[in-house]
């Protein structure tokens, strides 16, 4: 068996894989062609199989080559965020928190709690990034984020979920709207209308899309804005209406002629989790943000908490 393999080895790999060349992996990898083809039949003898299939027309991974390419990317992932790290602790920073959360938790629960957790720590840096549900679950599995907030919680891949906040969906229209007057409405029922939205960067807009889809629909946008507030005053001048957060709905409505109604559907009424791989081995300082988050929770929505339903993850 050969050697052992470096970074250069792994950046090589996917450098290959991504290019589909071992000529353009080596250009990428500042290696000269001879010997990045030294450095991959090094691998497969380490490894004790072929990665590269050659052909006339180039190179494509094989079944392990993949296999290695998907770990290397892991590998090259966590070498970023370590190099990222120590540069930020030669600046004097402690510590690194790396946040994934759904729109609603970005814009309603977690800045309070935010500001009070980095005044109490000023040594460290917090990373908030908004991502769909599964998305997030994924990278909390992978290593890419220390904690995430999603909506539902799907199969565990290994991880921990506490329960954190309840939240629902509903349909908000001009108080004008014929759909207004109505005690609840279904959000199969609300398609034929215009619609005010957030931008496709934002977590719930994909949600949303995909909710439509799933029951044969499409949506129509008639525009697509940059926050909640800029959807509710749309909303208010009649433009179209919108689906957006109970909690998001009922603090514009004290100031706008809005109305708010109820979705009917199951997957209206979400329950956000926060979602870490172990508790236990997150920093102290990371730990520290989950216990407040926890006990940001209003009395009431404790009560009879639990492991929440085991329902696919929402996404807003």
């Amino acid at each position: 068996m050969a050697g052992h393999f470096d970074l250069t080895d792994l950046q090589l790999i996917v450098h290959i894989g991504d290019w589909h060349s071992l000529t353009r992996g080596a250009e990428k990898t500042h290696l000269s062609l001879p010997a990045a083809s030294t450095r991959i039949k090094n691998l497969e003898e380490h490894f004790g199989t072929q990665l590269l299939y050659r052909t006339s027309q180039g190179v494509t991974l094989t079944p392990s080559g993949e296999a290695l390419t998907r770990h290397a990317r892991t590998v090259m992932r966590q070498v970023e965020q370590l190099r990222g790290d120590m540069q930020e602790f030669a600046r004097g920073v402690k510590g690194h928190v790396r946040v994934l959360a759904n729109t609603t938790a970005m814009t309603e629960f977690m800045p309070a709690v935010l500001g009070r957790f980095l005044a109490a720590h000023p040594d460290v840096n917090v990373e908030l990034r908004e991502r769909l549900s599964y998305l997030i679950v994924r990278a909390v599995a992978e290593g890419s984020a220390d904690l995430g907030i999603v909506a539902g919680c799907t199969a565990d891949q290994g991880l921990q979920f506490i329960p954190y906040r309840k939240d629902r969906l509903v349909m908000v229209a001009a108080a004008s709207h014929p759909l207004a007057r109505e005690p609840a409405v279904a959000f199969a029922d609300t398609l034929g209308n215009d619609y005010v939205g957030l931008s496709e960067w934002s977590a719930i807009h994909p949600f949303l899309v995909q909710a439509a889809a799933a029951l044969g629909r499409t949506f129509k946008f008639r525009i697509e804005v940059g926050n909640f507030e800029a959807v509710c005053r749309m909303i208010e001048t009649g433009v179209g209406i919108g689906v957006i957060p109970e909690s998001v709905a009922l603090r514009f409505a004290r100031a706008l002629n809005i109305a708010i109604v109820p979705l009917t559907d199951d997957w209206a009424l979400r329950e956000l989790q926060i979602c870490v791989r172990d508790r236990d081995a997150l920093p102290a300082f990371a730990r520290e943000l989950v216990d407040m988050l926890v006990a940001d929770v209003p009395e009431h929505e404790r009560e009879g908490e639990g492991e929440g339903k085991r329902a696919p993850p929402a996404a807003g």
